[in-house]
């Protein structure tokens, strides 16, 4: 057999084995994709343009471009109070994807587990077997999707090695209060767990201001907060993130990364370096957009009589479809195949996301007002059914 095991078992990302169904389809209203509808501002499109107008085309550091790592240090310390060390402490990668899988590998021994809170994001259950550990999924469903520090601690034994704590969360848009989080560190605390702290959709919190897990009690030595450009700054073709956290940590990663992609393109880390010294005015323009959106989308789903858990971040929601007495997957590929709308089953993201369907409302005005007409018609023809 050439190809490995691990592999062979492993099944494929719910969200693109659903959408490979919507490539070649017309007039299709797309409420799937995780993506912002904005493109890229334009001055950070100019830096990028402009660097490889002055040759900017070299490799550069396995660790980033200094003046990138610089500019992420002192981005947090300005807006969290949390300082890192760009020589040692932060490591540029190839989106939160890599940053993922790198962490995950620098950290783990053949059978650790790591918690993972569900409904959640595709990758991290796959990541943590191919660098050879234990996922462990915790379920969050009954607490209004929200992890609990005693739920955690039920799931912690002496196998257990870290948590993967996504927040603003993906598919959900449920966040976390600095009082939450405070109680959820005292458990990592207790247990001496590694805490990774996926927070791309942090600057797109709504409800109140986000919180950086690093920045907890005696939480940073023990954190590695992973983020990037992609949501933020409308910047997912780009592929920049970064990592930070305890100099071994970055340091293991750092490591994997030489050997693997060795660096993230000049051309993005300079895009990168611009967003950070101008594109903050177009954050909170296309954050103010959101809530908009999912005020509106919000709206129309109490209208179709579909309930859903108010997003307090990101640009998803939850919607449950369970008064159809469909299943997820049946309800989206009917949808899709009747109406032309894409949403994405929530079993993507987990076996209890069975009964909901996750909507993004990173699309326009008119694509939702569509969308949400075509879902209406859609739930008529089965409710008379």
């Amino acid at each position: 057999m050439m190809i490995s095991k691990k592999v062979q078992n492993m099944q494929p990302s719910g969200i693109r084995t659903f959408f490979d169904l919507v490539l070649g389809m017309k007039d299709v209203i797309s409420l799937g994709v995780g993506e912002p509808d904005f493109v890229t501002p334009w001055q950070i499109r100019e830096a990028g343009i402009y660097s490889l107008e002055e040759g900017f085309t070299s490799y550069t550091s396995n660790k980033g471009l200094y003046r990138l790592r610089l500019a992420i240090s002192r981005h947090l310390h300005n807006r969290y109070n949390l300082d890192y060390s760009p020589e040692d402490e932060i490591l540029i990668t190839v989106g939160v994807s890599e940053a993922t899988d790198l962490v995950l590998r620098a950290i783990i021994n053949k059978g650790d587990k790591i918690l993972i809170p569900i409904p959640g994001y595709v990758s991290y259950g796959p990541l943590t077997e191919l660098a050879g550990g234990v996922p462990v999924y915790i379920d969050t469903s009954k607490e209004n999707f929200k992890l609990t520090p005693s739920t955690l601690e039920k799931h912690i034994d002496k196998n257990t090695k870290a948590l993967i704590l996504n927040y603003p969360n993906n598919p959900t848009g449920i966040s976390y209060t600095k009082a939450e989080l405070k109680q959820i560190n005292k458990v990592i605390l207790k247990y001496k767990l590694l805490c990774i702290t996926d927070e791309v959709y942090g600057d797109l919190t709504y409800d109140f201001e986000h919180t950086p897990f690093a920045t907890l009690p005696k939480a940073k030595e023990r954190t590695v907060y992973l983020n990037g450009f992609s949501k933020s700054y409308a910047m997912t073709g780009w592929r920049v993130g970064f990592a930070c956290g305890p100099k071994d940590v970055i340091a293991a990663m750092t490591k994997i990364h030489q050997y693997t992609i060795m660096c993230v393109s000049i051309t993005s880390q300079m895009a990168a370096c611009e967003a950070l010294h101008a594109g903050r005015s177009a954050v909170e323009y296309m954050k103010r957009e959101y809530r908009r959106r999912k005020e509106f989308i919000m709206e129309g789903l109490e209208h179709l009589g579909l309930k859903c858990i108010k997003p307090q971040g990101a640009f998803y929601v939850f919607a449950s479809i369970k008064d159809t007495m469909m299943g997820s997957l049946e309800f989206s590929r009917e949808l899709l195949e009747r109406q032309k709308v894409a949403v994405v089953p929530g079993t993507a993201f987990g076996y209890n996301g069975e009964g909901y369907i996750r909507i993004s409302y990173a699309a326009s005005f008119e694509n939702l007002k569509e969308g949400l007409c075509r879902m209406e018609e859609f739930l008529k023809t089965i409710r008379r059914g």
